[in-house]
C-alpha cells in the first residue's frame, strides 16, 4: 500500500516556491535565438542609456566609464549577430547603438578621436 501524499518521484520533493530548474531549462530552449539576442541587446541599450544619464534630467546614475563598456559590448553583439538575426531586427538595434554612441560623444568632456569612441572598433567612426 502506498501513501498518496508522498511524491512518486523523489526528485519532485522540493520546497514549496522553489524554482523547477528542469522546466526553466526546457522553456529557454524553446525561445528562438533572435529573441534572446534582441532581448540582451535591449538590456544593454537600456543600461547604457541610464549610465549616460539619459533616463532623466540631472540623473544621479551618470557613469561614462560604465556606459563605454556597455556600448562596446552592444556594438560587438549587434555587429556579430546582424547576419544571424536579419535586417528587420538588426536595423533598429544599429539605430539605437548609433544614438548611444552620439550621446556618449556629446556627454564626454574630452571627446574621443573619430573611430576611438565606444564600440567604434566594431562599427567604424560615428558622426552626427
Amino acid at each position: 500500500m502506498t501513501d498518496a501524499s508522498l511524491p512518486a518521484d523523489p526528485a519532485a520533493d522540493t520546497a514549496p516556491g522553489s524554482p523547477d530548474y528542469d522546466a526553466m531549462t526546457r522553456d529557454i530552449a524553446d525561445v528562438p535565438a533572435v529573441e534572446v539576442i534582441t532581448t540582451v541587446a535591449v538590456h544593454l541599450l537600456s543600461a547604457a542609456a541610464v549610465n549616460l544619464g539619459l533616463d532623466k534630467p540631472d540623473s544621479e546614475h551618470k557613469d561614462l566609464d560604465e556606459a563605454r563598456k556597455l556600448i562596446t559590448a552592444l556594438a560587438g553583439l549587434v555587429t556579430a549577430s546582424a547576419t544571424e538575426i536579419s535586417s528587420f531586427h538588426a536595423a533598429p538595434l544599429r539605430d539605437g547603438l548609433k544614438s548611444l554612441q552620439l550621446a556618449f560623444r556629446e556627454a564626454s568632456l574630452v571627446p574621443d578621436e573619430p573611430g576611438q569612441g565606444p564600440g567604434e572598433k566594431f562599427t567604424g567612426p560615428v558622426f552626427g
